[in-house]
């Protein structure tokens, strides 16, 4: 169906026509270096529509238990987590919040955090992810001013795959993950190239991949004048051939345990070879 082209304004198109470091782009290395980001969100509301602006509790009422992502995309999802999550030794008090959480979390079997909270749209389908300790049916996109259900300071880690395209108020969520994390909490947002294109937002469906690591990274900028998050690294996590790409773009709450703390989750021989740095 045909519709009528966003009105960008010349702030959205120069930030959007920032080239990446090199073509193709370098896996495992910050895309972000040379970036210059606008001082306001230069997207309109047109921006943040889309194809089915039905509720989205109607698309969910029904489980959905697909991956979404393939086998060598999850497998480098589960990789990076290693590398970034936090150790979760007995007694640990470590919690995670997965944003848009479903039957699956792509989180290492050796993470157990002592809360592992799962925020999605269909409950047959949180029950069915062994990982979580808590499960809550919420719609981000639905109501007045968007407020995630915990309170101040909650976690230490959020995480969302695969769903930030969604988000119709990526701003007020963005806000609402700074103010659940604790300081020095970290924020890993996941995405491929794959989607539901009738729910995913105009900004997102019609950028570049490359441009939706802009715009995700903007998020993260934005949040709370600029507050809200240190600066933003954007990854390329999978081999640039072959399979799904997977993005992941994770930035930290300013404060205390900002520092790489000791006893992360040990990498394996295999994430040694990627040289990454801990994001906590």
């Amino acid at each position: 169906m045909w519709r009528k082209p966003l009105a960008l304004t010349d702030v959205a198109r120069a930030f959007l026509s920032q080239p990446p470091p090199r073509k193709p782009l370098p896996r495992m290395t910050n895309l972000l270096g040379s970036i210059q980001f606008p001082a306001a969100m230069p997207f309109g509301e047109d921006c943040f529509t889309r194809e089915d602006e039905a509720d989205d509790s109607i698309m969910y009422r029904s489980p959905i238990l697909c991956t979404h992502i393939d086998d060598d995309a999850i497998v480098a999802l589960t990789k990076h987590y290693r590398r970034t999550l936090p150790a979760t030794p007995p007694g640990n008090a470590v919690a995670l919040l997965d944003l848009c959480s479903s039957w699956v979390s792509f989180l290492p079997p050796e993470f157990t955090p002592c809360r592992c909270v799962g925020l999605g749209m269909n409950s047959f389908e949180l029950g069915e992810n062994e990982q979580l300790t808590e499960r809550t049916v919420h719609n981000l996109n639905k109501g007045g001013a968007l407020r995630l259900p915990f309170d101040d300071g909650s976690f230490d880690v959020i995480t969302n795959v695969v769903s930030v395209d969604y988000i119709t108020r990526p701003l007020q969520l963005f806000e609402e993950m700074h103010r659940v994390l604790r300081p020095g909490g970290v924020a890993v947002m996941s995405f491929s190239n794959r989607m539901f294109w009738h729910k995913a937002v105009r900004i997102w469906t019609e950028a570049s991949e490359w441009q939706r690591v802009l715009i995700c990274s903007l998020y993260f900028r934005l949040a709370r004048g600029g507050e809200a998050f240190e600066a933003a690294e954007a990854l390329l996590i999978t081999e640039p051939e072959g399979h799904d790409p997977m993005y992941i773009v994770q930035a930290r709450k300013p404060g205390a345990g900002s520092q790489e703390p000791e006893g992360r989750q040990s990498p394996s021989d295999t994430d040694n070879e990627d040289g990454v740095p801990s994001m906590v």
